[in-house]
């Protein structure tokens, strides 16, 4: 039952909204759909937990065995609660931005957190790739039709990459599927797929492009940079706050358990992609000079972690991964808000044109501050904890020779990443005003609990995380236990 509502109130409010013509009456409405569906997801974590609620099963397309089968398992549940946390502060801290046709742009921002419901919570591999489909399309509406003046080659980039992407997922899960037993899309089918070592290798790479691409992982990032930059940033804060982790979760539940040798096999030379893309936009981050490309690349880098803690198979790390996919989202979230906020006003986004907002708008300089800083995981904020567990897992794996040389250069990114948020900081919030920034005006109160929410949250998982560790133990234990278990890597770990 809980599934399904995860999906069908974000789609039939989503589908309302397009008649809905009066802009404050589509953007309440909006606001109202995405609160129900936050109480749901809240719903599926405490009163209503049992398994009975948390699956559900039904004939889609019975000729190609294939079923319309959703789960909220523990992962699930961290992503689904991070798209229903995600989609009100969105509409509250931009209550003040007005868009052309209100009511097709609030609409397809309805139906992609639909879509990217359906991709949490799909147990189907065709089931999957539909609603990875559903999720994207609306992002090509939203970006080329509310984005900035180069958004229509920007989105074209953008349109190129992920079809790609999906093309190659496709012709994965289409192989896959006629070499199941049972012939059957059903993810207990494909997770006992027989394929061969070579099958694997191939297969592998179909699916960790079309993975990469969303994530996304170097080289497969040059669309994320300019798209971010030319989305509305309403739009851009669903990209990089959920939608990326649509390609983490792909990993996770998707490639690691069914490409359990092929992903041990390359897990190096994926693991070597990732530090090399933190590092590398990490060094870009340092040189930006515009706020949105700045955190666009703080974004490539962090993910990169999440993808490097991944093919390190360690049970402590995955976990790290699963909780920091929740608190990157709500973090870089709440940095998109303040860059809104920013370019509202002062109808620019340099950072070179900005400087002391912190004399006449101290609130939102108290709340960047704690999100920036929780954004590069100082102690008592949610980033903390899920970048010490990444960090633990990385340094204790047993699958790779190189843990060491991974776990030092992930770290140098920890100090670069402190350069460039804290000279972002100093430069924008701090030192006297100039001509720009002299009349700045602090935050609403809608923008003030936007942040507000976002502050607490970072405390509160910061200080008490144990719940987001109980909801992804035994899912952690699943996925690693995937490869571990595999005879030949065995083999491996005795030596």
């Amino acid at each position: 039952m809980i599934p399904v509502l995860l999906i069908l109130v974000p789609l039939l409010t989503g589908l309302t909204s397009f008649f809905l013509k009066n802009e404050r009456t589509v953007r309440s409405w909006a606001l109202f759909a995405s609160l129900v569906t936050l109480a749901v997801s809240l719903l599926g974590l405490t009163l209503l937990k049992d398994q009975q609620y948390l699956f559900f099963q039904a004939e889609w397309m019975a000729s190609l065995n294939s079923s319309f089968s959703v789960r909220l398992d523990g992962m699930g549940q961290i992503l689904c609660l991070l798209n229903a946390v995600a989609f009100p502060l969105i509409f509250i801290s931009t209550w003040r931005s007005n868009y052309p046709k209100a009511n097709n742009f609030f609409a397809l921002m309805l139906l992609a957190q639909a879509g990217m419901m359906g991709v949490f919570l799909a147990m189907d591999a065709l089931l999957f790739y539909f609603f990875w489909e559903l999720a994207l399309i609306p992002a090509y509406f939203l970006c080329s039709q509310w984005g900035g003046p180069k958004r229509i080659q920007v989105t074209f980039k953008f349109f190129i990459y992920t079809f790609v992407g999906s093309l190659l997922m496709l012709v994965g899960i289409l192989y896959i599927y006629f070499h199941t037993k049972d012939t059957s899309f059903d993810i207990a089918s494909f997770y006992k797929a027989s394929l061969t070592a070579k099958e694997q290798t191939w297969l592998f790479w179909l699916l960790f492009i079309a993975f990469a691409i969303k994530m996304p992982i170097f080289p497969f990032h040059t669309w994320q940079p300019d798209t971010y930059e030319q989305s509305p940033t309403a739009t851009t804060m669903v990209l990089s706050g959920v939608m990326v982790k649509m390609g983490v979760f792909g990993v996770l539940r998707w490639l690691l358990p069914v490409l359990p040798d092929a992903s041990w096999a390359w897990g190096d030379s994926v693991s070597t992609m990732a530090v090399a893309g933190m590092i590398y936009a990490s060094l870009i981050a340092i040189r930006q000079d515009d706020l949105k490309r700045l955190v666009a690349y703080s974004s490539i880098a962090h993910i990169g972690l999440m993808c490097l803690t991944i093919f390190s198979v360690n049970n402590i790390g995955m976990q790290g991964v699963m909780i920091q996919m929740f608190n990157h989202g709500i973090n870089i979230i709440g940095l998109w808000i303040v860059i809104e906020l920013i370019e509202r006003q002062f109808g620019t986004r340099k950072i070179s044109e900005l400087g002391g907002l912190a004399q006449k708008a101290p609130a939102m300089a108290i709340l960047f501050v704690v999100i920036a800083l929780a954004n590069i995981a100082l102690p008592l904020t949610n980033a903390f904890v899920g970048e010490f567990l990444m960090f633990t897992g990385i340094f204790t794996s047993t699958v790779t020779k190189y843990n060491i040389w991974f776990t030092v250069l992930a770290g140098l990114c920890i100090i670069l990443a402190a350069i460039y948020t804290l000279n972002l900081i100093r430069k924008v919030f701090y030192g006297n005003t100039v001509e720009l920034t002299v009349n700045t005006s602090d935050i609403k109160l809608n923008e003030k609990l936007a942040l507000g929410i976002i502050v607490v949250l970072i405390f509160w998982a910061g200080i008490y995380s144990q719940p987001f560790l109980d909801v992804t133990k035994n899912v952690s234990t699943d996925v690693t236990n995937s490869i571990l278990d595999k005879p030949e890597i065995n083999k491996y770990l005795r030596k």
